[in-house]
């Protein structure tokens, strides 16, 4: 088939059928003067873009547009579009109502403060939303302003795609359009604001739904609301269920948890830690939605949280995110008590998460070592590892990706790889040479009784510990060539991450160990939810 042929059968990007099953089947808001309130009673607000001055085309995600099978006629057109200068064919744009725990306590109503959904539509016959982050304020806005800044943009453009292509269940990112407008903000909450270029990202997911949109209706007593939505979710995202009933909705909640528990362990498997795991961060659909202050583990160390606001107390440090699911699944469950009216059936589905997310993570990490017998791998030979990579301060990334090729099984050519990966000097890190080698030793006996191919067993190791991720001072090197006017960084790791798992020979220079300027540096260590 010749280009010219094939492009006549693309879908155009900005011509995709209209879906807008949300705004047709649930309750809105009748108020349509835009100021921050409480709205009770409807699942969404209607409420357009600001529209900004000088829009301009950052980055397109090609490869999400290519998957849609669809194509661009008119550049010009999507930059009005992507920027919410203009309406997608015509469509109507909401904002949704929600609420949510944050950081352990009911802050009541909460709701898209900034997002704005311009569009519902389907791809490839498949229901997806377009939603624009910072394009202005919202009845939800509170006391925010609704914007976005180019360095919090940025990051939730490029960690949206690299965490699809490591195969991480994520929203993903469409478009990221810088405004041409200011923004005040004070990133670190220290009491010094500053003017930052503002910037919007077009997200994209089958559903925005978060466990908050439940809460709030079931928090204010308004059950038949809470029905309709919880039905509406049912029919278009989990259809397969059947009708509504006690039975379904109990099988709904079931489902849920079997895909929040999958993507918390795909988490752990590459080192990411989300930070902001509030009720209304955890998508129902099981993705990884709303990245904020997020970051990857460099050395392996559980009670890291990237989080400022949540540094006191690290409630959503790394190696808490499973218990902390659980405790959102806990909310949920009770925002769905209403409509199943019994606590022992939503309890005995709670009460099977634990051994269910031991038994995929014990999978997980033994996949990670090369071993594929998890039945015969003692769970205190995982902890026995992880505790060593904690006290070696070893790089999570580099160390399972280096073991992924190792030939040679002898001790000598182990100890190179804590050497290179070790955050430590080298005499505190001989501390723990002879325990290091105990536990080599066990794993080389390990992989000697299992008697796999070792070219296979280094393939297969590979495809799940990847070589690259986005550390934050790759993120932040693009930020601040953005900043400059320099967007070429932003493509080079777009580039990268698309392919995390292959070894890139031109891009060896992101793989590389955290430097130490950016130990302490705003942005590479902790971040705040200032964005």
């Amino acid at each position: 088939m010749s280009k010219k042929a094939k492009h006549r059968i693309m879908q155009d990007l900005l011509k995709l059928d209209i879906h807008a099953i949300f705004t047709e089947e649930l309750p809105a808001d009748s108020n349509l003067v835009n100021y921050p309130r409480q709205v009770e009673g409807v699942c969404y607000s209607w409420v357009d873009p600001k529209t900004p001055s000088q829009p301009q085309m950052l980055h397109l995600s090609q490869t999400l547009v290519d998957e849609w099978k669809a194509g661009i006629s008119d550049s010009e057109e999507l930059l009005k579009v992507m920027s919410g200068t203009k309406r997608y064919q015509g469509f109507q744009p909401y904002a949704m109502c929600y609420g949510g725990h944050q950081f352990g306590h009911w802050a009541g109503q909460l709701g898209d403060g900034r997002a704005i959904n311009i569009a519902d539509v389907l791809v490839q016959g498949q229901p997806m939303q377009l939603q624009l982050k910072g394009a202005g304020p919202t009845p939800y806005s509170r006391t925010a302003d609704g914007f976005a800044v180019l360095r919090s943009s940025i990051r939730e453009y490029l960690c949206s795609e690299a965490m699809h292509h490591l195969g991480v269940p994520t929203t993903r990112a469409l478009s990221l359009v810088k405004t041409g407008d200011l923004v005040m903000r004070d990133m670190l909450y220290n009491g010094n604001p500053a003017e930052e270029q503002g910037a919007i990202v077009c997200r994209v997911a089958p559903s925005f739904i978060r466990f908050g949109n439940f809460q709030i209706f079931a928090a204010r007593g308004e059950k038949e609301i809470l029905k309709q939505l919880v039905d509406h979710t049912i029919a278009h995202h989990y259809a397969h269920l059947g009708s509504p009933s006690k039975e379904t909705y109990l099988a709904f909640f079931q489902e849920v948890l079997d895909k929040t528990k999958n993507m918390i362990v795909h988490w752990q498997r590459v080192g990411f830690v989300h930070g902001v795991m509030n009720t209304d961060n955890l998508s129902i659909l099981g993705l990884t939605i709303d990245y904020g202050p997020y970051g990857w583990l460099e050395d392996y160390n559980p009670g890291w949280t990237p989080n400022t606001t949540d540094a006191q107390h690290s409630r959503y440090r790394f190696g808490n995110q499973p218990n902390i699911a659980v405790w959102n699944l806990v909310q949920l469950a009770n925002a769905l008590y209403p409509l199943i009216e019994e606590v022992e059936p939503l309890q005995a589905i709670l009460d099977g998460y634990k051994d269910a997310y031991m038994r995929d993570y014990h999978a997980m990490m033994t996949a990670k070592l090369g071993l594929y017998h998890a039945d015969q791998v003692e769970e205190n030979f995982i902890n026995q590892l992880t505790e060593l990579m904690t006290d070696t301060e070893l790089d999570m990334t580099i160390f399972f990706r280096e073991l992924s090729t190792q030939i040679d099984l002898g001790f000598d050519a182990f100890w190179k790889i804590v050497e290179k990966t070790s955050y430590m000097d080298g005499a505190a890190m001989n501390q723990n040479k002879v325990k290091w080698q105990t536990w080599y030793l066990d794993y080389v006996a390990r992989i000697t009784k299992e008697d796999f191919d070792s070219i296979a067993r280094q393939q297969k190791m590979q495809t799940i510990n990847p070589k690259y991720v986005l550390r934050n001072y790759m993120a932040q090197l693009a930020i601040d060539a953005a900043n400059k006017g320099d967007y070429t960084v932003v493509d080079e790791l777009y580039q990268l991450l698309l392919k995390p798992y292959d070894e890139q020979p031109s891009y060896e220079k992101w793989y590389a160990k955290r430097p130490e300027w950016a130990r302490t540096k705003v942005g590479c260590s902790m971040l705040s939810c200032s964005s």
